[in-house]
């Protein structure tokens, strides 16, 4: 497992040093260490490395890690960053710290709901789809204002930011207009709501040109934990 302290280690040097290219401070940028697949073993190696924000997607198995893990580290932070069914909104209420891919009312309105009383409001980023393709997932940038006004409404939940999944294309430029295109709404978006400061893009292919386009949370699973199985 201490090879997973050096991948972590690696990823956050290039954390810096993309940070530093761009005239970014590296305290400026988060990492979500994505560990979706993995078993826990490997969330206790990333976490004796100093990693404590692990993204999972599947919330079934998530929710055997978290239980897992709590009581030994109870400061862990837990990110859901997969798509969720309402048939499983009570568990993540009643499990994770954040949600990243809100995209619907109903969704949050659920959320708001079972979030809880004991609990700390449930951080949510609103997941937006950049590159408008059909298979994806996420919010047209247009429909994102709205959403967001019904969203920081809602008690139990607490509107944090914005998330996206960049396309998978060779085609720098265009990649790089899409992350623009977001960090612009994003920066409108944290005029209006002061609680907004979450901007997650950024993959273990791409971190560089999100962190050069304003990311402040990039999510790396594969360059820290390795290949996934299927």
């Amino acid at each position: 497992m201490n090879t997973i302290a050096h991948h972590l280690q690696q990823v956050q040097d290039r954390i810096a040093k993309a940070a530093s290219e761009c005239g970014r401070h590296p305290d400026e940028v988060g990492l979500l260490a994505v560990s979706k697949t993995k078993p826990a073993p490997a969330v206790e190696a990333a976490y004796a490395a100093g990693q404590r924000q692990f993204g999972e997607n599947y919330v079934q198995e998530a929710i055997e890690k978290i239980q897992a893990l709590k009581d030994k580290y109870p400061d862990i932070v837990w990110h859901l960053i997969g798509p969720l069914q309402s048939n499983k909104s009570r568990l993540v209420a009643e499990h994770f710290d954040w949600v990243q891919t809100l995209d619907r009312l109903k969704t949050a309105q659920r959320l708001s709901a079972q979030r809880p009383a004991g609990l700390p409001p449930l951080n949510v980023c609103l997941q937006v789809n950049i590159s408008g393709e059909a298979s994806k997932s996420g919010l047209a940038l247009a429909e994102v204002p709205a959403l967001a006004e019904e969203v920081a409404r809602l008690p139990g939940i607490r509107l944090r930011g914005l998330m996206a999944i960049p396309e998978a294309t060779d085609d720098g430029e265009a990649l790089r207009a899409q992350l623009l295109e977001l960090k612009q709404l994003f920066d409108r978006m944290a005029e209006k709501y002061p609680g907004i400061d979450t901007l997650s893009m950024g993959m273990s292919n791409d971190l560089e040109l999100a962190v050069a386009c304003g990311s402040t949370l990039v999510r790396v699973g594969t360059a820290i934990f390795g290949s996934r199985n299927p």
